[in-house]
């Protein structure tokens, strides 16, 4: 007999809360990328924080704010080659534009424009999942097909520590280990699914631990470090490509605001609890500080770049908004690759309904 006692349980952390190496395994990434790194943690807050407001002024639909999870999404995105995979959950909007999902699509996403999920063809990027843990699945057959294939693409399924509680979760792990799958599953554990904490939603220590049961890999990182996310990313890709995949990554983090904007944390989280991670745990301030020690960064060269992506923003918003809304005939037009005789017949019925409405008045 054993428990989880006996398990080892590991937590990666290169970067202390206050910005210090702790740990000599910092990647060797040179001083470019690390400037990249941060630039793209700088340009996502200030993108999150204007999609906010755009929610709040009534631009755009519901929206699921991921400030706080920086660290988490693009670190993870970072260490991915173009070709492979990602099958993201309604958070992971960050780590869709670091593989190279153009913003203005996203932004379209947001304001419930179909053209926003239509994937550009060159991108391996599934449009976003709503359903809790449904894409784990998904990526799990994405990753035994690549397989199949003989290709060495890498299949990555973003998620979050609620998911962990659905069926698709465990069968995507069960399917996924059982075939040696090259899929990674990413755990952004932000402590709370809408209002249920984690010790609600999980009796064991950690969630990487739960990848045993299936005879796969797991660990747990500290997912507002970028530097051990991005590590930890890595050395998972490198083994699923070598055919030792799949595996489990939790990243602990936390999710700074709202579930969504139909939500209100303060009726169920502690002021102080949310406090403490803005305040000390915050993974831009973090990285910041590392940078600034180096004498990379300093407050005027913030000041510059956020002044830059403000625009960049600003910008990406207008092109969106200038977008014409979809006709009632696109609907029927982006279901199936080619057309269908049954869903032809459903437009034509469809229009000859619109037009017996304008000629009856009611237009």
């Amino acid at each position: 007999m054993f428990d989880e006692n006996d398990l080892k349980h590991e937590f990666v952390q290169l970067l202390s809360e206050d910005g210090i190496v702790k740990n000599e395994g910092i990647p060797q990434l040179s001083n470019e990328t690390l400037i990249e790194l941060y630039e793209w943690m700088v340009k996502m807050r200030l993108f999150d924080e204007k999609m906010l407001r755009l929610q709040r002024q009534g631009r755009i639909g519901t929206y699921a704010p991921f400030s706080g999870q920086e660290a988490a999404q693009i670190g993870s995105a970072f260490a991915l080659e173009k070709d492979d995979w990602i099958f993201p959950s309604y958070r992971e909007l960050a780590a869709m534009m670091v593989h190279g999902y153009p913003m203005k699509q996203i932004i379209l996403y947001t304001m419930g424009n179909l053209k926003g999920s239509q994937t550009p063809k060159d991108l391996n990027v599934f449009p976003v999942q709503i359903i809790i843990a449904a894409q784990t699945l998904h990526a799990a057959g994405c990753a035994i097909a690549s397989k199949l294939k003989g290709e060495k693409h890498v299949t990555v399924s973003y998620f979050g520590d609620g998911a962990t509680s659905q069926g698709d979760f465990h069968e995507a792990l069960n399917i996924a280990s059982v075939n040696k799958a090259p899929a990674i599953f990413f755990c952004s554990n932000n402590h709370w699914a809408i209002s249920v904490p984690l010790q609600k939603q999980t009796a064991s220590k950690t969630i990487a631990q739960k990848a045993v049961a299936y005879g796969m890999k797991g660990i747990q990182v500290d997912g507002n470090d970028i530097l051990a996310v991005y590590q930890v990313m890595k050395d998972a890709v490198e083994q699923c490509r070598n055919g030792e995949g799949p595996i489990l990554i939790e990243a602990v983090t936390y999710r700074q605001g709202p579930h969504t904007t139909a939500d209100d944390p303060t009726r169920y989280r502690n002021d102080d609890e949310v406090k403490d991670w803005i305040e000390r745990r915050d993974p831009l301030k973090r990285f910041y500080t590392f940078l600034q020690k180096k004498g990379l960064i300093d407050e005027g060269y913030e000041s510059e770049i956020k002044k830059k992506f403000t625009e960049d923003i600003d910008r990406a918003v207008a092109e969106a908004e200038a977008v014409a809304q979809p006709t009632t005939d696109e609907a029927f037009d982006y279901v199936y690759d080619k057309p269908h005789k049954l869903l032809a017949e459903q437009k034509r019925e469809v229009q000859r309904f619109l037009a017996a409405k304008e000629g009856n008045g009611h237009g």
